[in-house]
């Protein structure tokens, strides 16, 4: 029995023995812990890499676009989100107004008198839609803005900005015509100094006749361009959403996608900022300057000043139709004192149409001083001793210009009450506030203007001249009709050479002085406020933020 025992025992060791030397390394090989590369490989290997986080960029502004259709659109928040979705001919520099080649790779003028352009198209760049961008889609556009009789004009269309920079429909401009299929020519009337300059605004950028044709009356709501950024969607007074252009014929962008958010309230888009909901903001009131300063997550950037904020006079109505009535009105305003209250410090009080930044600017000229007396003096001398009662329209949404314009529709209709003028407040939402004042509805009229192009042209021409004081379609809002303004501001446009063209605006800025259409309020330089996260930012003079496929946002 003990020998079998023995036996058994020494069977079960060798067993344990053998199953041990199978389990274990050779002895040649290293049984040490793997090493951080090893573990690290291990990880590589056996892990999927995460996804690149997508790169989204909100943008809130206080007022909601109009049309996303260029072309039919006269305000700000339009072109905000159109410079992003449709390009242009010619574009502005990154933080300037001179003209660089955006579809058109080069242009020259192929006449002496300068009345017949030539573009040099971009080659095998492509619409949102996937259809080619050639000779043809640029002159069905022109033949879209020029002409009125056009069958692609849906639903009382205007172009009024076709009408206000080349003088109504067709106005200078006789033809367009494809020479080939990467060539235009341009045929003016008449020699345009500011022809080249006026193709860069955004009004004047190319959409897909193909989309056109398609959504008809709806293309304002369905933009297809060949821009940095895809229209996505559009929920009104909330939010438009725009998505990589993949395909972009230019560098970039280097965000996913772009949104435009409204809010109204200054303070709330910028607790929206703060709380980080949001990533950028315009609209910032002055005063929380420098809160954003100090927020060490946030930053300021300072538009350069092309702007003029201002009181129109509606001269087609009484009292407004008599020159006393409205200077005394010019008497009567205490600049500086708004400047103070609500713009801290961050513009200057105005006294032409054109903002000193501009050449062309008639320094020379003696601002209107706030006096009272006068006012009063002169109302007396118009048959208006005891005042008068008239309406001050302001409106709903803060612009660069005016970053809060019922707060200055008060202040000035305090500082009319002290002459004698009880002015009742009148305001509504955005797109009726334009419409209305195209229509000429209103007696005063609270607006402003951020430059185009970077010539006086675009601000006097189109906001003073008779040209563009038609009802229905005004950009001369105060109804303002002077043959002798019109024909230096003619004259201007038809010289080429720049002093003399200087000297035209500086004589029509005298008239336009005396005669007193507005009260020029202010010049401002309007402050932006961002996340510390974004970069690449330029604020541009224009207020246009066509370089949005710059930018980039870091969601670390």
């Amino acid at each position: 029995m003990k020998k079998r025992f023995y036996v058994l025992l020494l069977i079960l060791v060798m067993i344990v023995s053998f199953g041990l030397t199978g389990c274990s390394s050779p002895a040649t090989e290293k049984t040490e812990a793997p090493s951080d590369d090893a573990a690290k490989t291990t990880e590589t290997t056996d892990t999927a890499p995460a996804p690149a986080k997508e790169k989204v960029l909100i943008f809130a502004r206080s007022g909601d676009s109009v049309s996303l259709d260029p072309s039919n659109a006269t305000d700000g928040e339009s072109f905000y989100v159109a410079r992003n979705v449709l390009d242009t001919l010619v574009d502005y520099a990154e933080d300037s107004t001179a003209i660089i080649p955006a579809l058109a790779t080069s242009w020259e003028t192929k006449n002496e008198e300068g009345t017949i352009w030539e573009f040099h198209l971009r080659k095998g760049v492509k619409f949102h839609d996937g259809t080619d961008f050639n000779a043809d889609a640029v002159v069905f556009n022109f033949d879209r803005w020029m002409n009125e009789d056009n069958e692609y004009r849906f639903d009382g269309e205007n172009f009024e900005y076709w009408g206000y920079m080349f003088g109504g429909y067709p106005g200078i401009v006789k033809s367009v015509t494809a020479v080939d299929e990467n060539t235009v020519d341009v045929e003016l009337n008449t020699p345009n100094a500011p022809f080249i300059s006026n193709l860069a605004m955004p009004s004047f950028a190319i959409s897909s006749p193909t989309a056109i044709k398609k959504y008809k009356g709806d293309i304002f709501k369905n933009p297809v361009g060949t821009g940095p950024f895809k229209f996505v969607e559009w929920l009104k007074d909330d939010k438009i959403v725009l998505e990589k252009n993949e395909n972009y014929w230019g560098e970039g962008p280097k965000l996913d996608k772009l949104i435009f958010r409204s809010i109204p309230d200054n303070s709330a888009r910028l607790l929206e900022l703060q709380a980080g909901t949001i990533d950028m903001m315009t609209g910032v009131s002055p005063d929380d300057a420098q809160i954003i300063k100090d927020d060490p997550n946030l930053q300021l950037y300072l538009r350069p000043s092309m702007n003029v904020g201002y009181l129109a006079m509606n001269m087609m109505k009484k009292p407004f139709d008599d020159v006393r009535v409205r200077q005394a009105l010019n008497y009567a305003v205490d600049k500086d004192s708004i400047i103070k209250a609500f713009y801290g410090g961050l513009a200057e009080p105005a006294k032409n149409p054109i903002p000193p930044s501009l050449w062309g600017y008639n320094d020379d000229i003696t601002a209107y001083e706030y006096n009272p007396e006068k006012a009063k003096a002169l109302l007396a001398e118009a048959g208006y001793p005891d005042g008068f009662k008239t309406t001050l329209w302001a409106m709903p949404v803060a612009r660069p210009y005016m970053p809060q314009p019922k707060e200055i529709a008060t202040a000035l209709q305090q500082q009319f009450a002290a002459i004698g003028v009880d002015a009742e407040i009148v305001t509504m939402d955005w797109a009726t506030y334009l419409a209305k004042g195209e229509n000429g509805e209103h007696d005063t009229y609270l607006l402003g203007w951020t430059g185009d192009n970077g010539d006086p042209d675009n601000f006097m021409y189109v906001l003073l001249d008779k040209d563009n004081a038609n009802v229905g379609s005004a950009g001369n809002v105060a109804f303002y009709k002077s043959e002798a303004v019109h024909k230096l501001l003619i004259e201007a446009q038809q010289e080429s050479d720049q002093a003399k063209r200087a000297e035209l605006y500086k004589q029509a800025q005298v008239i336009i002085h005396n005669d007193a259409p507005w009260v020029p309020l202010v010049h401002s330089t309007p402050p932006i406020a961002a996340k510390k996260s974004v970069k690449n930012y330029v604020p541009h003079p224009t207020g246009g933020e066509s370089i949005f496929w710059k930018v980039d946002i870091d969601n670390n």
